[in-house]
């Protein structure tokens, strides 16, 4: 099936890093002809995975503007309230009124019950709830057309199972779930679907050979998830093809 998304334009949050979810969603979407405008936030890059500089976030434009299509970058720092409405003045003033919103950006480190305090809850909630529904509201309120609008976000699996040690990630991402539910059936009638994608673990550079082969070994298809598999699912929901598709919770994780 040929997907085609010539003439659309998608904000994709969270692309900086080439081996990231975030990364391979919008080479999937400028694969198709959409064009992109992707944020990212360095600042939370060097903190979570070490020392990253802008000629990753450069590569990645380079990569996508090779399938012929537009793209822009934006350094974003969606913990910041009015960043949802700055992110949507730049792609309008750059490429057009965006169609697809991909909520990808999240901010995630360990804490387990005896680690978390209101500080800790305050930066997960900041960006995984408030900034990513900011995002949805920001598109809703610019949004003029009668069919074709997507709102997709990346969840995680605290819907499959425990995620011991990571509590205020968890409670943050499950705003996510019900988020969805709900705005899908807010927004019926407006022409955009409202949609979320669970990949379950995906590989994207932190496994360690041990734990891809304990994850492998529960999956129906015996092996972990790649970022190509989240992309290619969030790629039909875009896309025309997508369009019997709202308020869901899609657990696309290999059978784990």
């Amino acid at each position: 099936m040929k997907i085609d998304l010539s003439g659309r334009i998608a904000i994709v949050t969270g692309a900086s890093r080439r081996a990231g979810i975030g990364a391979a969603i919008a080479r999937r979407l400028a694969g198709a002809g959409a064009d992109l405008l992707i944020t990212y936030f360095l600042p939370y890059d060097r903190r979570t995975y070490g020392e990253q500089g802008e000629g990753e976030v450069e590569q990645l434009l380079s990569e996508l503007r090779a399938f012929g299509v537009r793209a822009y970058g934006l350094e974003a720092n969606l913990s910041q309230s009015g960043t949802p409405r700055h992110i949507f003045d730049t792609a309008h003033g750059l490429l057009g009124m965006p169609s697809i919103l991909v909520n990808n950006a999240c901010h995630s480190e360990p804490g387990g019950i005896e680690q978390l305090d209101a500080d800790q809850l305050d930066r997960h909630y900041a960006v995984n709830v408030r900034g990513s529904l900011l995002m949805c509201q920001e598109f809703l309120r610019r949004w003029r057309g009668t069919h074709g609008g997507r709102i997709i976000s990346l969840t995680s699996g605290q819907g499959a199972g425990p995620m011991p040690g990571e509590l205020a990630y968890v409670v943050t991402k499950a705003a996510i779930d019900a988020m969805t539910i709900t705005l899908a059936a807010e927004v019926a009638g407006r022409g955009v679907t409202v949609n979320a994608v669970d990949p379950g673990p995906t590989d994207t550079g932190w496994m360690s050979a041990e734990l891809r082969e304990a994850i492998a070994a529960r999956s129906y298809l015996r092996r972990v998830g790649l970022p190509e598999d989240v992309a290619n699912l969030v790629c039909f929901l875009a896309s025309d093809q997508g369009e019997w598709i709202t308020g869901q919770i899609i657990r696309s994780r290999g059978g784990t």
